[in-house]
């Protein structure tokens, strides 16, 4: 039996390749851990807000923008449905909606594994960088308000 293409990937384990790669240290330096043992807890609240604040301001501002295109996408598509330019096979519609509805369900539990290993890594970060991490909510936080 085959492996589609989706499925066969090749792992890379980054300690090995630190190992034999000397170029790795120069550019990360030796101890390349946690950001809490370079930066004081200023810095690190400083460095976090802004790149929260610059994140949330992004993420309101092409919300908006996206919301807006498919707000607008679909006020045009009823307008011209309903004034007879366009017509809709609501049928196909439906049933293309159930097809890709069931793709995702077959590939969301594909890679429910990957996911669970990401969110695992993501909270380690957050464990080990909280002070940039709750930095960096306060700043999304007012990115978004502003």
């Amino acid at each position: 039996e085959h492996e589609s293409d989706d499925d066969a990937y090749e792992v890379l384990d980054l300690t090995e390749y630190a190992r034999r790669h000397h170029w790795w240290n120069r550019v990360f330096g030796r101890n390349s851990g946690p950001i809490v043992e370079k930066y004081s807890v200023a810095t690190q609240i400083v460095m976090g807000g802004v790149t929260g604040w610059c994140a949330g301001f992004l993420f309101q501002k092409v919300g908006k923008l996206a919301a807006t295109a498919v707000g607008g996408g679909f006020l045009l598509l009823q307008i011209a449905s309903h004034s007879g330019y366009v017509q809709v096979d609501w049928k196909r519609v439906e049933k293309d909606v159930n097809k890709a509805k069931k793709q995702l369900k077959k590939r969301a539990n594909k890679a429910a594994p990957e996911i669970n290993t990401l969110i695992e890594e993501s909270t380690e970060f957050i464990k080990q960088n909280i002070v940039v991490s709750s930095g960096f909510v306060g700043g999304f936080l007012l990115g978004l308000a502003s």
